[in-house]
């Protein structure tokens, strides 16, 4: 899919494809556990963001989740400012390093609702759709 931005805002932003969600891949790939993976690769927003989802799902910790996703959203975050993004503008759920901040950011607003902080949810949710993308998209990842 092309990232051409066709409207008068900021081009997308786009991760690199060796950045540290490279590393955590690789280590569940090799047998890591989730925990394994994020100590190994800890600017990792997707080892981050499969710890917070595990939380939610099977350990149903939603305290946990929240923790876990606020690091995976901060370490994307981070990510993001060094690729170029000033705060806004589309960050495509199609290109595959991007994708562990989304997770994370998806997870964040899951986790949020669930202990009753539905503001940071709400917010968490808009960023999802100003990024160009939706909580639907991005659940359909998982």
């Amino acid at each position: 899919m092309s990232h051409e931005n066709l409207l008068d805002g900021p081009a997308p932003t786009l991760l690199p494809a060796d950045g540290p969600d490279t590393e955590a891949r690789a280590a569940l790939r090799r047998g890591a556990s989730l925990r394994e993976a994020a100590a190994g690769a800890p600017a990792s927003s997707l080892a981050w963001a499969l710890l917070a989802e595990h939380a939610l799902g099977d350990d149903g910790d939603p305290v946990a989740a929240y923790a876990f996703a606020r690091t995976g959203y901060h370490r994307g975050l981070d990510a993001l400012r060094r690729a170029g993004w000033r705060g806004r503008g589309p960050i495509p759920a199609d290109h595959e390093p991007n994708q562990g901040f989304l997770r994370a950011l998806l997870a964040l607003a899951e986790a949020a609702e669930a202990i009753g902080e539905g503001d940071e949810a709400q917010r968490c949710e808009q960023l999802l759709v100003d990024s160009g993308t939706s909580s639907v998209e991005i659940a359909d990842l998982r």
